[in-house]
This record gives C-alpha cells, structure tokens and sequence, in this order.
C-alpha cells in the first residue's frame, strides 16, 4: 500500500438528501434500483435512480439515519434536480424529502485513515462502520489502497489524520472503477453499463421502480453490449467527453468520471461498447484523437443471467 495514500480529504461535490417519515424506506425502494426495505444499520447500499427508459439520472449511496430517517449522497450537480424529481413521486406516502447538505461534511478516508477512524476491521464494500467521528461506509479500494465515506455532523471535529495530496482522493475513485454519475453524464446510461449490477446496486429480486423493466430487460443474456472499463491517456479526460474505436465514425463510449493521474496523464472511467474494449483501440474525441489505454476494472463482472 502506498504511504502517501493514507489519509483524509473532504469531499466538496457531493451533497446529502434526507428521506424522513413512516413511509420512508418503502418509498425509497419504489423509486431507486436497489432493496431498501430490509436496509440493516450495519449496511449501506449503493443505487441508481432512472427515468422511465432504465437511464441513470442520478447515483446514490444510502444508509440509514434512524428508525424513519434515511440519508443518500449524492453528487451536488444533480442534488437539487434529484430531490425535485423524486418529490414529484411522493403523493400520499408519508415521507418528507429535503436537502440536508449543511447538516453534514462528507469525508473520504484511505488507508490506514480509514482502518484507524472507523475501527473497520471488514473492508468489505458498503458495509456500515460508525465511529465518533460520524457514520462510515466502507467502499471499494482504489489504487489497491483501502477506502471510506464519513458523513460527519458539520459542528463535529475533523477527524485526526493527515490530509491527502489534492487530486488524491478524485484519482483513487476513479481508480476503483465504481463511478458517480454527475450531471455531465445525466440519463446517459443504464445501470449496466457503469457495472452497477456487478457493484451491489441493482437488486433483481425487488418490485417495480422507475425504468425496472428495461434495467431488467438489459441483463438477458447476450444484451449487455456496453461495460465501464478503466483507461489512460495522456491527453486530459472530462466526464461527457466521447470516445471512438479506430476507423469508426460514431462513437463507441463516453467518459463518465475522470481525473488527473499522480504520475501525469489523466485516468478515468469510461462506458463503451465491449467490442470496442476488446479491439484496444480506442481514441478520445474521434477516431484520429489520442490513445486510449484500456484496462479492465479492478472487481469481477456477474455473468449475464
């Protein structure tokens, strides 16, 4: 593990909604891709929520605040658009939804950081781990280095570590394949094609919600044709720019999340077609612009049911 990727860093680009009431949990898993009613206070739980065609147009990570209390990060840029559109689906439940960004700080901690503020003895991913510091989730490593959320009360003390490099913490996320969707990238893709099925975030087993039937309908065998893959250029990378195979006019994938590599050039997470991941030739902005370098993800894709 490296030295100089242990630490803490407070995240500025993403917010907090508050789900409160009775009816909270069930409404969140009418509306999000994932199971919420048997979400347990050692859990957190990672979800898109998707118009009707099964296109992401936010993620969320959410745990549980209370007994009628439930909290989702989300990115900032899509914060406010969220809590509108998932407003508009309230109706009779008993459930008040509202932005509770100033309520808390949201830190990101690596390595030893992470291990030594949470106690977190299992890194296993989007597993609940509070301390006094505030209430963890452990989530998947980035740049082989263990890593963590702390949302944290705003009048609480930061939490005693070192702070991380600037671009550290943006760089090990993208590093670890599991990406966010900001508002470049809004209604861009299905849940599959960022892995989220592979990542804990789509539970096939649960009733209806927003665009369920073609998020199911993707994971048929033989339909998934677009995968998130990692990649490299030299050249910098932003989330919405398209990516082309060699020799082909349309394009064959988008950068979703990107950021600057410590040893130079950019790396990011980029959603293209598996033809294309599997050709290694793939070139940013057109099919004359600049190499990729393309590597799987760091974590196992499920199989097509």
């Amino acid at each position: 593990m490296n030295n100089h990727l242990h630490g803490i860093n407070l995240i500025q680009d993403l917010g907090v909604l508050r789900a409160q009431g009775p009816d909270a949990a069930s409404f969140l898993h009418n509306q999000l891709t994932n199971d919420f009613l048997h979400l347990g206070p050692g859990q957190a739980r990672l979800a898109g929520f998707c118009n009707a065609k099964g296109r992401l147009q936010a993620s969320l990570i959410g745990l549980s605040a209370g007994p009628e209390e439930i909290l989702l990060i989300c990115h900032s840029s899509l914060l406010a658009a969220t809590l509108k559109r998932l407003s508009m689906f309230v109706l009779r439940a008993k459930v008040k939804l509202s932005d509770a960004s100033n309520a808390y700080r949201i830190w990101g901690l690596m390595g030893q950081a992470a291990q030594t503020i949470l106690g977190q003895a299992d890194s296993t991913p989007w597993q609940r781990h509070d301390s006094q510091w505030g209430m963890g989730i452990a989530l998947y490593p980035g740049a082989m280095t263990a890593r963590a959320l702390l949302l944290a009360p705003t009048d609480c003390a930061p939490p005693p570590a070192q702070t991380l490099a600037p671009g550290l913490w943006e760089w090990a996320d993208v590093r670890s394949g599991v990406a966010t969707v900001s508002q470049a990238v809004f209604e861009a893709f299905v849940p599959q094609m960022l892995n989220y099925e592979s990542l804990g975030g789509v539970n096939f087993k649960k009733g209806c919600y927003p665009g369920q039937e073609v998020v199911a309908r993707s994971q048929f065998r033989g339909t998934l044709k677009r995968r998130a893959y990692l990649a490299w250029c030299n050249s910098p990378l932003k989330a919405g720019d398209e990516v082309f195979e060699t020799g082909q006019d349309q394009p064959c994938g988008t950068v979703v999340q990107a950021a600057t590599a410590p040893a130079g050039g950019c790396d990011a997470i980029v959603s293209m077609q598996v033809s294309a991941f599997d050709s290694g030739l793939v070139r940013l902005s057109s099919p004359h612009g600049e190499a990729l370098q393309l590597e799987a993800t760091p974590y196992p894709l499920l199989a097509d049911i």
